[in-house]
């Protein structure tokens, strides 16, 4: 083992990363107490701003606070607010005529004085488009022309130096991630609609609906009540589920028998029993319009591999944990 690789160098590593997020949780505490004060009704009259707006979010930036204008646009953006990145120096560029009247620009910096955001703030001037800004200095430039300025609390940077942007790039994140789950809230934009903007991946799994992955038709393992023991049997075996769901005269679902109830109903004389006398009244089922992420939620809180899918009480469809993996929900 090299010196610079030894336990004293790790043990260095790891107390040098607790600094850095103790100095970073420091400025996000710095943030929640400025909201309860002066910032809070601020940032209350973005969101408003925002939310009323016609147009678009323009957030904008220069270099990590670029970087971290660019993820805020993509946050707003994926939660139901139409945003999108200009860089603050390529505006001058002609990027400028991405920018229209019923925009709102959300201009982050941590001094408020960067010299290649004046073009963009003199153009938000001119034709009145409505600029919030994210500094650190209402004071500055920056903070002078716009309409709303989301002062954020001074704090050391986690660089020991207090010079690479560490801190301040955290808070400026936290106070975009902010605007993006109030503004979500404040519009109830669901589950169902964030969907729409996540069809791939990880999320777009989770964000399938239960009748994309379920069993129909033939599939499905059904009886009636009223069935004997050994043909509810034959119809578990044949479909392969471990489960039958017993259903009313009128279609609606009376109970299911597991490979579970057949253990625990074990007896001689089983087999020529009737399924009311064997069933699982009121079993877990999960509804055809809900989410995969449900159905996999109530797949692990109850221990079961397998849901029946019901619409207005009737089955219509049984999905497995098998289903939901191979999709990549679980």
């Amino acid at each position: 083992m090299s010196p610079s690789s030894g336990p004293e160098n790790a043990d260095t590593a790891v107390q040098s990363a607790l600094r850095t997020l103790e100095v970073g949780s420091k400025g996000i505490g710095a943030i929640a107490a400025a909201l309860q004060g002066s910032l809070g009704a601020a940032f209350a009259t973005s969101v408003e701003l925002i939310r009323q707006a016609r147009g678009r979010v323009i957030v904008t930036g220069l270099g990590k606070s670029g970087h971290v204008a660019r993820k805020v646009a993509a946050t707003l953006a994926s939660t139901g607010t139409p945003a999108f990145f200009v860089h603050a120096a390529e505006a001058s560029h002609g990027d400028l005529g991405m920018i229209t009247p019923d925009d709102v620009i959300v201009a982050l910096s941590w001094s408020g004085e960067q010299p290649e955001m004046k073009n963009l703030v003199n153009y938000s001037a001119r034709f009145a488009i409505p600029m919030i800004a994210v500094t650190s200095n209402a004071e500055s430039s920056l903070g002078a022309a716009a309409r709303i300025v989301l002062e954020l609390p001074k704090v050391r940077e986690a660089c020991p130096h207090n010079l690479a942007p560490t801190t301040s790039t955290l808070m400026q994140a936290a106070i975009g991630d902010a605007l993006a789950i109030a503004l979500l809230e404040s519009r109830g934009f669901t589950a169902l609609e964030f969907a729409k903007f996540h069809p791939g991946g990880k999320l777009g799994a989770m964000l399938k609906h239960t009748s994309d992955l379920m069993h129909t038709g033939d599939d499905l393992p059904i009886k009636p009540v009223g069935t004997v023991m050994s043909e509810a049997l034959v119809e578990m075996s044949a479909k392969g589920f471990g489960c039958v769901a017993i259903v009313d005269r009128s279609g609606h679902l009376a109970g299911i028998i597991t490979d579970g109830d057949l253990r625990r109903q074990m007896r001689p004389d089983l087999m020529t029993l009737l399924v009311d006398d064997v069933m699982t009244r009121n079993p877990k089922v999960v509804e055809r319009a809900s989410l995969a992420s449900e159905a996999l939620e109530l797949l692990n809180s109850a221990k079961i591999t397998t849901l029946l899918v019901t619409e207005a009480n009737k089955p219509v469809g049984i999905i497995h944990l098998h289903d939901l993996l191979r999709a990549g929900v679980a």
